[in-house]
């Protein structure tokens, strides 16, 4: 509790102060009410949740979900009212009553109650969320190829020609000890896997193309065939039949499974290998004269040799993974091996106890795209790009994924599905600005200037006026997704 002298310091201060921001008028001179029936305080979700109707987010829902009993009825008002809250910042069922507050009833209808929207999550199935999956997936392509806009998701390819196709898994940490399907997993944390493929161009942002909801104990290639099929087959509707296709993933997917189902589909493969015995053999086969410095982490470029200044090397030698197997199940590629110095090595180094030669750690992966397309330096730093999906992973955990929020696993897994639709429809929004800074931004700042703008709510002749903020920073992007997906006022925007 502040005392007499520290009160009448603060009020000294915040009247007398010379710099930075501060209250025009002291607290006790300021009065608050809630009670303006015409403010809004995301005046964003207009042209978004415009963008999800004309994609048809609302008449897929009605089409392909059959959700029995009155709980199921309207589906697409209710799943089209969870992804606006989701895309305002709801990362709870109870987070859904921002969507019912001062002028929203006039600029949106049906806004459902959370109680509502929380017993129709409860009634999925397995079956249902399935369902659900194939409305993510229809809306996505809707979304890529609305002829009122540009491809949300431009064929521009990466190095190579390629369009990067990224697999890996995350567990989302619960609390409550009545979640179905609750466990501890690989990181020891008690939580549910999600397992989610993304897919990316030089010229845009991630995309969540596939997505799954496991149980939290589950071992991370569990599901992953289907899911990398799955995933390489909507990149290829989303890019085109013909589309260059790499697949990236983690050691934990270096298995038939996933590798087969990635080439069966059409696509080549990026993936870490485990350090057996075929690869340390083949690692050991690598010539002294085979590698190559490449730019690293604190390299130094220098001009008079025109080279990187690098302790980092990468080499390659052809490899043919799951040499055990049967003819069929054999992949012939070159397995691109990355070594670095050891740092326990250094350290005893610097110790003054040195060893009588270099002492390496070497990270390979084993990849099928041909060695003209991606030499060995660019196959590396391809490679090493996989963990853009870790920013995903974390967009969406700071966003819907925040929490899971029933403890029924078919609800949460409908969650997990309704979270990406919100991720992709957010992401859409953000690339029709045509603002370079935000078409590439996290959820997060895309909330920030795109959806928490505060409107004032006017009508006049049976026509809705929203006046914005004057001098919003971010005015004429928001007034360009505006006019691509919705008829502009017959007055500018005030």
């Amino acid at each position: 509790m502040l005392r007499d002298w520290d009160l009448r310091r603060f009020h000294t201060s915040t009247r007398k102060g010379t710099s930075g921001m501060r209250l025009s008028h002291t607290l006790a001179r300021t009065s608050v009410a809630f009670d303006d029936p015409n403010l809004v305080s995301a005046a964003g979700l207009v042209p978004v949740l415009a963008l999800a109707d004309r994609a048809g987010l609302r008449r897929l829902a009605e089409e392909h979900l059959s959700v029995p009993s009155d709980k199921g009825a309207n589906a697409g008002l209710k799943v089209a009212s969870l992804v606006a809250g989701m895309v305002a910042g709801a990362d709870s069922i109870d987070d859904m009553a921002l969507l019912r507050h001062g002028g929203m009833g006039r600029v949106f209808a049906k806004a459902y109650a959370p109680s509502t929207l929380g017993s129709f999550l409860r009634a999925f199935t397995f079956g249902h969320v399935r369902q659900l999956d194939a409305v993510a997936a229809r809306f996505l392509l809707a979304l890529a190829w609305l002829r009122e806009a540009p491809p949300c998701l431009p064929q521009a390819g990466q190095p190579g020609g390629y369009a990067f196709l990224d697999v890996d898994d995350t567990i989302i940490e619960v609390h409550g000890h009545a979640k179905q399907g609750a466990g501890f997993g690989y990181t020891r944390v008690r939580g549910l896997n999600a397992l989610i493929a993304t897919v990316t161009t030089s010229s845009s942002a991630p995309l969540v193309v596939a997505q799954r909801l496991r149980k939290g104990a589950c071992g991370s290639p569990r599901g992953a065939k289907r899911l990398v099929g799955d995933a390489v087959k909507q990149a290829r509707r989303l890019l085109g039949a013909g589309a260059p296709i790499l697949v990236r993933m983690d050691s934990a997917y270096y298995g038939r499974d996933a590798v087969h189902a990635a080439i069966t589909g059409g696509a080549h493969v990026s993936v870490t290998v485990r350090a057996t015995s075929p690869v340390k053999a083949a690692i050991a086969g690598i010539g002294e004269d085979a590698w190559t410095t490449i730019r690293y982490p604190d390299a130094i470029f220098d001009e008079a040799t025109g080279r990187w200044i690098s302790k980092a090397e990468v080499a390659e030698v052809p490899f043919t993974a799951f040499a055990s197997k049967k003819k069929s199940d054999r992949v012939p590629g070159r397995l691109v091996v990355r070594r670095i110095p050891d740092v326990h090595a250094d350290a005893k180094k610097a110790a003054g106890q040195g060893t009588l030669f270099d002492v390496w750690r070497f990270h390979a992966f084993f990849t099928t795209a041909p060695a003209d397309t991606l030499d060995t330096v660019a196959a590396d730093k391809t490679h090493r790009g996989h963990a853009i999906i870790e920013q995903v992973h974390a967009d969406l955990k700071g966003s819907a994924l925040a929490h899971l929020p029933s403890g029924k696993f078919t609800a949460n897994a409908a969650w997990l599905v309704l979270a990406v639709i919100a991720f992709n429809l957010t992401r859409a929004a953000a690339t029709l600005t045509a603002a370079p800074d935000i078409a590439k931004a996290t959820t997060a700042t895309v909330r920030r200037k795109l959806i928490h703008v505060p409107a004032r709510v006017a009508s006049s002749a049976r026509r809705i006026t929203l006046h914005l903020p004057k001098a919003w920073p971010w005015h004429e992007a928001w007034t360009r997704l505006f006019d691509r997906v919705a008829d502009p006022p017959a007055t500018a925007l005030s």
